[in-house]
């Protein structure tokens, strides 16, 4: 019978794998878990609720997802794309190390500022791919989707390998907490300190990638200094 209790997950699986409505398979899944464990109805509703008030703060994120997309209705591309268009050399790779940079110094600090959703779709990709068509003129679609992946990348990247220079991040007190239970005793300053360099190294990497990426379409689109397309 124990076993029976795990039907929630089966029916998470069926439901997304059918592409049902995420929201109605979870709550599905809650209530037959829940019947199946012994608990009424009233019980369910109580915990159900419970779980809502107490993590509720973890759902706020869903609400950027309607703001950037009123955003964008009313034009936050196309006002990103007409102001990277005035600068003539901008580039692709030149736009996504500065956002590398900027990316990297706020996970340092720890600074929520940042996200695929909420910087890098509505403004970063746009503004590197204007920078692209008005070097180049048309560009082919493997070189929009080369843009998109550099964009992506420079988010993961700056985030990741700077994040541990706080303190109080998470991923540095994990660090902490399971090499003192390896018998290693270290403190959060110490890890924070030791992943400065690694993050600064990351950046250094991350701009000379994306400066040969600009050189490479350069190559492919046979652009020379001082052509204006």
């Amino acid at each position: 019978m124990e076993v029976l209790k795990l039907i929630g997950v089966l029916i998470v699986i069926v439901g997304f794998i059918f592409k049902f409505d995420t929201i109605a398979v979870v709550v599905v899944a809650g209530i037959v878990t829940g019947l199946v464990a012994g608990m009424g109805p009233e019980q369910i509703l109580t915990v159900l609720g419970s779980s809502f008030v107490s993590q509720r703060l973890a759902t706020l994120f869903v609400l950027t997802l309607p703001v950037i997309g009123i955003c964008e209705r009313y034009g936050l591309k196309d006002k990103a794309v007409d102001l990277i268009r005035k600068f003539k050399m901008a580039t692709s790779g030149g736009i996504i190390s500065i956002w590398l940079a900027v990316r990297s110094l706020s996970a340092a600090f720890s600074v929520r500022l940042g996200g695929h959703p909420q910087f890098i779709r509505p403004l970063i990709e746009p503004m590197a791919n204007a920078a692209s068509v008005a070097r180049y003129g048309k560009l082919e679609e493997t070189t929009i989707d080369k843009i998109k992946g550099y964009c992506a990348a420079s988010e993961n990247v700056g985030n990741f390998m700077a994040q541990n220079c706080f303190m109080g991040a998470s991923g540095t007190l994990l660090i902490v907490s399971t090499l003192v239970e390896q018998g290693q005793q270290v403190d959060a300053l110490q890890i924070a300190l030791m992943s400065i360099p690694i993050a600064v190294l990351a950046v250094l990497v991350g701009v000379a990638h994306d400066f040969l990426f600009d050189r490479a379409l350069d190559m492919v689109y046979g652009y020379k200094k001082g052509d204006a397309k």
